[in-house]
């Protein structure tokens, strides 16, 4: 199976990471996408970050009836902090990944990529895929990768917390089992 990895948090996961996913995947020829909810990730700033029990399930249930779109709860698993490498390392063989497999990166990303844990490795062993977050032309990146053109969604994951805390519909920014979940366990209010 040719696949693209896909990591984040996902507190929660919303219609733009569904998007870019596909987006992704069709454009560049994948099979699959496998999504990776992060156990620690660890060049996120500081915010709070839902149990990741509650990210995992949210995560499935958004891609629940999508043939092409497997979630892999590794780096859950895992514990600790989240490193792409030995995501990676895991994911080809349990996956029978086919070559090197596609990981996107966004590019706000980029100018600390050389900091992430045995970046150099990383980019010899997959195929680095930059998505666009902003608008803003993105930090000179010296790794062999492919540019996304992907749509720029105004929709985060912060802003939905910031909309569910304050009461306010987040119905539409996400797949209707993932705001229902939201509802149901009283996340982020």
């Amino acid at each position: 199976m040719k696949a693209l990895i896909l990591g984040g948090t996902f507190n929660p996961v919303h219609a733009g990471h569904l998007f870019l996913a596909e987006d992704a995947r069709s454009s560049f020829g994948y099979d699959a996408v496998i999504f990776v909810p992060a156990f620690h990730p660890v060049h996120k700033e500081a915010a709070p970050i839902l149990a990741p029990s509650h990210r995992l399930e949210m995560l499935r249930r958004a891609v629940r009836g999508h043939a092409r779109f497997i979630v892999d709860e590794c780096e859950i698993a895992r514990g600790g902090p989240s490193y792409s490498i030995e995501t990676v390392h895991e994911l080809a063989p349990r996956h029978r990944i086919e070559g090197r497999p596609g990981f996107v990166i966004g590019d706000d990303l980029l100018a600390g990529f050389h900091t992430w844990k045995d970046a150099e490795s990383l980019a010899r062993e997959v195929d680095l895929i930059v998505a666009r977050r902003t608008a803003a032309a993105p930090a000179p990146f010296p790794y062999p990768h492919r540019t996304l053109d992907n749509l720029l969604f105004p929709i985060s994951s912060s802003e939905i917390r910031r909309r569910a805390a304050a009461g306010l519909t987040i119905r539409f920014l996400l797949p209707d089992e993932v705001a229902d979940y939201i509802e149901a366990n009283a996340l982020y209010g």
